[in-house]
């Protein structure tokens, strides 16, 4: 099988795909160092918790995100400083009018990403190429690289159905806020066709970004709760109390 063809069919092997956990480490603009380990559900709605960590930032660098029928919390013990002991913030999308609000969170903004969407980047590449193989948690891999334009990956979501092509685009229009205009990706591919693990690199407008996503299981059941709305802020409120004051 050609390397094109080795990473189009586990690019394929995406769409049955329901739920996963993964393991995300790297750099990020304005944050640097991070780490996060998330369960994410895609169908039939689209669920996630994450614990994450800016390992730049000390003991202050924890956090939990969650994200519940379009909405987004985001808790950490440091905001319970500032908001009279109430430990999460809600982002209701839909309320605020917009999700530009979520490209100010920095780091937040990426959990709203979806990794088996993006992981099937390097289909839009025109260099992929072989690397070779390794293991992965003990998991036989072999690993691809090649470059992408976020012209390239526009050009490739014409060929793929309506949901798939809503979801690529909304992760391309968050690297372009980013001013990301090419990726340099690998893919490591295990013996059953499925993305094991892939690495995102590209140059934003604040730096460098480098991600490592690895993924710990597919299609097991994930259950997402809203945190308790005695310990929730709603910036929505919070904004339209400002305004009237």
């Amino acid at each position: 099988m050609s390397p094109a063809a080795a990473v189009a069919k586990a690019a394929k092997n995406t769409e049955d795909i329901s739920s996963f956990r993964y393991t995300m480490t790297g750099k990020v603009p304005e944050e640097g160092r991070i780490k996060a380990e998330a369960s994410m559900r895609v169908k039939p709605d689209v669920a996630m918790s994450m614990k994450m960590t800016a390992l730049d930032r000390g003991a202050d660098g924890s956090a939990e995100i969650r994200l519940v029928d379009k909405v987004m919390y985001i808790g950490s013990a440091e905001m319970a400083k500032e908001m009279d002991g109430k430990s999460w913030m809600k982002f209701d999308l839909a309320a605020l009018g917009s999700d530009q609000e979520l490209n100010e969170l920095g780091a937040a903004s990426q959990a709203e990403q979806n990794p088996a969407t993006e992981s099937t980047f390097l289909t839009g590449a025109k260099d992929v190429k072989k690397v070779g193989t390794e293991k992965i948690d003990g998991v036989e891999t072999t690993r691809y690289t090649g470059t992408i334009t976020l012209d390239d990956l526009r050009a490739s979501l014409k060929e793929k159905d309506a949901k798939a092509a809503e979801r690529g685009e909304k992760s391309i229009k968050q690297y372009e806020t980013m001013g990301v205009e090419k990726l340099t990706m690998d893919m490591w591919i295990d013996g059953e066709d499925h993305t094991k693990q892939f690495r995102m690199r590209g140059d934003t407008d604040k730096g460098p970004l480098d991600m490592t996503i690895k993924f710990l299981d597919f299609n097991q059941p994930v259950t997402v709760e809203a945190p308790p709305a005695k310990d929730t802020v709603d910036l929505a409120e919070m904004m339209k109390g400002s305004e009237e004051g």
